[in-house]
Formats: structure tokens, sequence, C-alpha cells
């Protein structure tokens, strides 16, 4: 992996959301893991969810992880939230020169499918994970994955 420098966002804010960074966390290659960004989602002052921007590429990240994870808190849910944090990023992503980028979920997560849909990416394909993986010995299977195109 090249060096890696994190960047100020700047402020992500829309209506009445706003992303706010919990931290950064830098890569861990012996773990596989890329440098990454950690927002929390804030609407109207309130705790409403996370949002993860993986800023690098591997190729199991974009064959299983992806490169934005998303989690909204119930009480939250049914607003576009999530496509709404991941549409502030995109930015962020741009600067660190992504053309595209992958999300995954588990085929039977509706929510974050139309998500990634919502935000214009396209299934490319429905993969296995890797019996090794950390997700696969958490019972998730096969995962979903969408390519978002900048």
């Amino acid at each position: 992996m090249s060096s890696f420098t994190f960047l100020d966002p700047g402020l992500l804010q829309d209506a009445d959301l706003t992303l706010i960074i919990a931290k950064t966390t830098p890569a861990d290659p012996a773990r596989g893991y890329v440098p990454a960004y950690k927002f929390t989602m804030r609407v109207n002052n309130h705790e409403a969810g996370r949002l993860n921007f993986r800023a690098q590429n591997t190729p199991l990240l974009e064959f299983v992880d992806g490169h934005l994870g998303y989690d909204v808190h119930p009480p939250f849910r049914g607003h576009h939230y999530a496509a709404r944090a991941c549409q502030l990023v995109l930015p962020l992503a741009r600067a660190h020169g992504f053309k595209e980028l992958i999300i995954t979920c588990n085929p039977s997560n509706w929510a974050s499918r139309k998500t990634a849909e919502w935000l214009g990416a396209k299934m490319v394909e429905i993969v296995n994970v890797p019996s090794d993986h950390d997700m696969y010995k958490k019972g998730e299977l096969t995962k979903c994955r969408y390519q978002l195109i900048l």
C-alpha cells in the first residue's frame, strides 16, 4: 500500500444531518485493514448512526468488505440518512483519488441494498465470502457487491 495522509473533510452537513469524525484509524496491513475514517451521524444533536469510509483499496476490500459501511439506529431509519451520509463523503473519496467505490451488504439486507441503489450504485454480483474471513465466521456467507461510479 502506498503512503497515506488523512485529509480534513471540512463540514459534512445537509439539512438536518451532520457527520462528525469520531476517529481515524491507520492501516494495519497484518490484519488487512486500510486507513479509515469513522464518522458519527448526528440528526438534530442526536446520534443517529455511523458511517465508515475505508480510504484505500485491497483485493479483499473490493471483493467483500467494501469502501463504505453504514448503520442507522432504529429510531432514525426511513429518512435516507445512510445514503445522505454516503453522499456527504463522496467529495472526500474523490480527494483521495477514487473514481469508484464498492459497497457490500448481505443479500437479505434490503434496506442496505436500497441505500446503495438510491446512491446510484449498480449491483455487480453476489460473491461467496472466503471461509477464513471474520464475516464468514459470523455466518455471513455471501455478499452483494455494488459499484458506485464517482
